[in-house]
């Protein structure tokens, strides 16, 4: 039975319908997702209760998994990381980022599985990052070409959260050395589909390398503003058993953070991608 798609807003964002992710993907499948990914950015799946090896096998079929430095996961499938409000501080999801950009290699994507919500709020948004830079000035577009950003993971996982216990200062320290920052281009090319898209983050970006500190201060806080403008996004209300599938590479995310004291699961299972361009 084919895919049925329905676009959720103008610039990213979509609804597939007809597609079990608990099952192994034929080709044809495969290949209809992965259109419809390129095509929408970020893919929503209704009524979806996977258990973390049916995800992990869902997200596999993309590109080899990460398995995360700081977050917890799941006993014997450590693909899949754990973001669990009652057991772990997860705000530095409550700020717009996109995953992992830390990495030399950043995440293709993830699939995120809701498995338990508050009664209301904790909805996730999504931004494009491509109808972000579509819509700059071309003098802005072109001051823009060649400058390279630094992405740190010690930016989101700060000592004084991430390093309340021995063992955690341990872990922290050990993911900073396996994980020194990085320089990513501000404006990167899609590998796929060619699509140009800011890939700069409030959760790891520090700072423009080829400019001035002050410089690089004033041009990253007018570029986090302008790429999570409301007409670039789209937010989703979660249902127990959603999951969504995005394009790390193109898109960013802010978890919002307004439900506490209420609980909220998600398991999530990041695909590893390739060196920005």
């Amino acid at each position: 039975m084919p895919l049925h798609i329905t676009p959720l807003s103008p610039a990213l964002g979509a609804l597939v319908e007809g597609l079990d992710l608990s099952q192994p993907l034929d080709a044809s499948q495969r290949e209809a997702v992965e259109s419809a990914l390129l095509a929408h950015q970020v893919l929503f799946f209704r009524e979806q209760p996977l258990n973390p090896q049916q995800q992990a096998a869902f997200a596999s079929n993309f590109g080899d998994l990460h398995i995360h430095p700081i977050y917890p996961n799941i006993p014997g499938q450590p693909e899949v990381l754990v973001l669990d409000t009652a057991v772990t501080d997860v705000r530095d999801n409550a700020l717009w980022h996109t995953d992992v950009t830390f990495l030399e290699t950043p995440a293709l994507g993830a699939v995120l599985a809701a498995k338990q919500l508050p009664p209301y709020g904790g909805d996730t948004l999504w931004a494009s990052s491509s109808a972000a830079y579509d819509a700059l000035s071309k003098p802005i577009q072109q001051l823009l070409e060649g400058l390279t950003a630094t992405h740190d993971l010690a930016r989101s996982f700060p000592e004084e959260r991430f390093s309340l216990t021995a063992q955690e200062h341990e872990r922290l320290e050990d993911a900073k050395r396996k994980h020194p920052p990085r320089s990513h281009p501000v404006v990167r090319t899609h590998p796929v589909t060619g699509r140009k898209g800011l890939f700069v983050n409030e959760g790891f970006t520090t700072r423009i390398n080829e400019l001035s500190a002050a410089e690089s201060d004033a041009l990253l806080r007018f570029l986090f503003a302008h790429a999570t403008r409301p007409e670039f996004t789209i937010r989703w209300r979660w249902q127990e058993n959603d999951v969504a599938f995005w394009d790390n590479r193109i898109t960013q995310h802010f978890a919002v953070d307004d439900y506490r004291p209420q609980r909220r699961v998600m398991h999530r299972a990041t695909i590893l991608g390739d060196r920005p361009f």
